[in-house]
């Protein structure tokens, strides 16, 4: 026979296991020292910039059709 499970009590668990794991995500990206969250928004920034710098059209396709 199958498992009888509560769906209120299940609803709950999976809500606490969310919150859990959205302040784990928190605890990392705002217990780190400002120049450890400076690196890592240049680094973005540079990732970003030579993402763009791979595109095979421009990003608005007005600008390259001149």
């Amino acid at each position: 026979m199958a498992e009888i499970v509560n769906l209120r009590q299940s609803r709950k668990r999976k809500r606490r296991a969310d919150k859990e794991r959205t302040a784990e995500a928190n605890r990392i990206e705002h217990g780190r020292p400002s120049s450890e969250k400076a690196l890592t928004s240049v680094a973005r920034g540079l990732e970003a910039k030579r993402l763009e710098g791979h595109r095979r059209a421009p990003a608005n396709p007005a600008d390259g059709e001149d």
